[in-house]
This record gives structure tokens, sequence and C-alpha cells, in this order.
């Protein structure tokens, strides 16, 4: 039963759709396993460039059907958006929606902005989609499930004792919050913008166990990386879900899973948004982001920038129990005078994986050859420049574990593997 999983080596934004689309080619099933509307990942082919939130990135290949698995919570309109987005640029989609998933609804997106502004300087980052109350509600047994959709008697039942529940400690905590629509207007609305993709509920365990059977590929994506995981990560600053390789099997509707891959996608440099520790932080970014278009997917906030972050990359390979490393944006690399790795941090608990803010850290680094070469060009691992196969092999060597796909651009054809 082959199974490859695709996650996040860092704090997200790693290029993960890039390597699910390509490896997508070969797969009976594409399942995205945990994480909502605030995931962003671009894909570019045939069809055009696409930001995917919450559909899989193998949703282009035509034999591959495309699942949301039972750990996502599911913004219901944005999720038709994008169905019919793909849908226009000539995508046949082919969907398995789990009835088990969680709705993300929009008093979740409004409760996230309020705590968010409450905060003010203590904010969390969150990109205000409600997924963080979205899951809180799922863990109270207050959530709504996808499969009420089809049982609209139900549905309204369970929003009206969400409702009950929610609201006077939303309005005692935001007083600004005008929340006012009723359960019965909820749910209709809840049956009018889900029309569209209603018809794929299901079970989606029973699709995949079929698949399964027959010796089917099987693709797995992670939204976000190690640092962001809820109980891994750089708690408070996670996400508000698992997000690491053994949550893959759980979240998707194959709870036995023991998938024979496990791709590790880290970019060749550091970067991330919202809030958190960047160690690796370059004074002069700007330039650099540019150039890079490092910006969020979902927010268009501009990302932090860094050097390679070997200490942080190396915990969040081990986190996900790797098998291989896809590097990601090397390319961005050519020209750059200044390049170099960190290899360790000095400090006060230099030792802790979970980068604690309360540490002043101070990344120690190993200067490394540059080149000028454009690389973009490149099809095999021989073609680069010699500085940048040293780099790639050095990266390989701290990490404990092959390289095994090098991007040198956001193309399929842009893949080299090693």
């Amino acid at each position: 039963m082959p199974s490859i999983v695709v996650v996040g080596a860092n704090w997200g934004d790693e290029g993960k759709g890039r390597i699910v689309d390509f490896l997508a080619e070969e797969a009976a099933a594409s399942i995205r396993f945990q994480g909502g509307n605030n995931a962003g990942h671009t894909v570019v082919n045939q069809f055009g460039t696409f930001k995917l939130h919450q559909l899989p990135s193998g949703i282009f290949n035509p034999n591959c059907t495309a699942v949301l698995g039972p750990g996502m919570v599911i913004s219901p309109a944005a999720l038709t958006e994008e169905i019919a987005e793909v849908k226009a640029a000539g995508v046949e989609v082919k969907l398995c929606i789990s009835d088990r998933a969680t709705l993300c609804l929009p008093l979740h997106a409004l409760e996230d902005t309020l705590e968010e502004q409450r905060l003010g300087d203590a904010a969390y980052g969150s990109t205000r989609q409600g997924i963080a109350p979205a899951y809180g509600d799922r863990v109270m047994k207050k959530g709504i499930l996808v499969g009420w959709l089809n049982q609209p008697e139900v549905l309204k039942q369970r929003i009206q004792f969400l409702l009950d529940w929610k609201m006077p400690q939303l309005k005692a905590l935001y007083p600004s919050c005008d929340f006012s629509q009723t359960a019965e207007e909820m749910a209709a609305w809840l049956l009018e913008v889900t029309a569209e993709w209603r018809p794929f509920i299901c079970n989606v365990t029973e699709p995949l166990k079929a698949l399964q059977q027959k010796n089917q590929n099987l693709l797995f994506e992670a939204q976000l990386g190690a640092g962001r995981d809820l109980v891994y990560g750089e708690y408070p600053f996670t996400t508000s879900s698992n997000v690491t390789a053994a949550y893959a099997g759980i979240g998707s509707g194959l709870p036995a899973l023991r998938p024979e891959r496990i791709v590790a996608v880290a970019k060749s440099f550091s970067s991330s948004v919202g809030t958190g520790t960047l160690v690796t932080a370059m004074e002069e970014q700007d330039s650099f982001r540019e150039a890079a278009n490092e910006f969020g997917a979902v927010t268009g906030r501009p990302r932090d920038m860094g050097y390679f972050d070997a200490v942080a990359t190396r915990n969040g390979v081990e986190l996900q129990a790797a098998t291989e490393i896809a590097l990601t944006k090397i390319d961005c690399l050519s020209g750059m005078k200044d390049l170099k790795i960190c290899v360790a941090y000095d400090g006060d608990h230099s030792e802790n994986p979970i980068w604690p803010q309360t540490s002043a850290l101070k990344p120690v680094y190993e200067s490394m050859p540059g080149w000028d070469e454009d690389i973009t060009g490149c099809r095999t691992f021989e073609s680069l420049p010699a500085a940048a196969q040293h780099y790639v092999k050095r990266i390989e060597d701290l990490m404990g574990v092959p390289v095994s796909m090098v991007s040198v651009g956001p193309e399929r054809e842009q893949m080299i593997i090693r």
C-alpha cells in the first residue's frame, strides 16, 4: 500500500503545495488531513497559478481523488469559491469530503478577529479565518460536523446548542460583538452555500480503504510545519492542530496508516510569518523578500526572512520522522554574497528544541561559498554549480536524511530528483 506523507520541516510556507502537485501525478488520492482555510499552498502547472487553501494540491490530476479528511476544519463558502476557481480553469474535480470534519463558520472568524484585537500587541498573529475557535469548539464538543449538512433538522439543533453556549461568552468578553444570526438563518445559509459540494460528503475511510486494497498510491498533505505544531511547536505561537506525519492517518480517516515515505519540505533559507522566533533573521531583508516573493499566501503579510536554520530544521525533520527532504527555492540564493547556514545556537536553553521566547539565542553560522549563475534551467543535480551542490550536500549532512528533491523554480519540470 504505497503512501507518501508530505509535511513541513519549519514554520510553514516551505513549498509543500508544489511538492504535492509534483507527486500527485502518480497518486490515486490526495488527502488533506488537518488545518483549514488558513493554508496557502501555491501550485503552478499547466492550468495556471493557484493558491489553494482547503483543496488538496493533487486536485489537478484527473485520475486523483481529492480528499478533505476528518482532521480538517472546513470554511464552507471559501471551499465553494475554491472549487469554482479550479473548475473555471478546466479542472475535472473529483472530491470526497469527510462527514466527520468540522465546519469553520463566519462566527468563528469573527471570534478569531475579536480576540486578536483584544490581545493587541500580544496577539498570536492569526490569519483570522476562525481556525482556533473552530478547533476549540470541536474539543468542547460544541462543533458543527460536516455530515450534519445532510441532516437539516440535526444541523439546526446543533447550531442552536452552539449559540446558546457561545453567544453569552462572546458578548461578555467582546462588547463590540454584534453577531445576530439565528440558528435557522445560519442553517439556511449553510445549506445554500454548500449545495455545490454536499453530494461529495461521505465516510472517507471507505474509499481510501478500497484504494489501499488495490495497492494504489495515496498522498497525504499537511498544512504549516513542525514549528507550528500544537504540541511540539513554538507554543503558544502555533496552529491549533497537529501538523506532524504521525497525525496523517488519524486526520485522513486511516488511523492505522503506516506510510512508506515521509517527505519533509524545507526551504533553502528560513522564513516565518506571524508571531514567534526566527533565530537566523537577516538584518537586511527587504530586497531578498521581494526577489523571493515571500509574502503570506492567505494574508499577504511580509514573511520574516533568515538564513537556513539547520538546528530548527533538524528538529523538524526528527519530529516528522522524515525519510527524505525536499529542498525548495534554492534558485533564490543565486547571487547571495553572504551565504551561510546556522549550525548551532548559543545562549541559555540552546539545547531546548521548543525555541523558547524567554532566551536570547544567538545563531552560530558556517559560511558557505555562493554562486552567481541562474540555475532555473538546471534539470540534473550535476548541472548545478559546484557551490550549489555543496550547499545541498552540507544540508543533507546536517539533517541526517537524504535530500531527494531539489526545486529550482515553481514549475513541475523545475524539480530535480536525486
